[in-house]
């Protein structure tokens, strides 16, 4: 049976999407906010709202899991200053507001928040 698959390819190989989300989490943690495309935002969030899930536990099994994927400033950035904000939070961490097209290609921009 086929199944559908997970996310979008963005016409990128698996190392090259891993290293743009790897990125474009990296800096809306540091940031707090960010100007991208919709589509590129709209997968972000997915993986945002799981480290901001997994963060909130704050342990030393969730630091771990977190520092595989980000890195240790971003990770320490997450746990100890982000989370903790949204402890009372049970989901919806992240806002998209959109925009109006890019003039050089007519992309969808849109700008990615985390919620206060």
């Amino acid at each position: 049976m086929n199944k559908k698959k997970q996310g979008k390819k963005f016409s990128r190989t698996k190392d090259q999407r891993k290293a743009l989300i790897k990125g474009l989490v990296s800096e809306l943690f540091l940031r707090k906010r960010i100007k991208t495309t919709q589509e590129k935002a709209k997968e972000l969030r997915r993986f945002a709202e799981k480290f901001l899930t997994k963060a909130k536990k704050g342990d030393l099994a969730a630091r771990r899991h977190l520092l595989k994927f980000l890195s240790e400033k971003v990770t320490k950035e997450l746990i100890d200053e982000i989370a903790p904000k949204m402890k009372s939070r049970k989901g919806g961490y992240t806002r998209i507001i959109k925009l109006p097209q890019r003039l050089s290609d007519g992309a969808k921009m849109a700008i990615i928040e985390l919620v206060k």
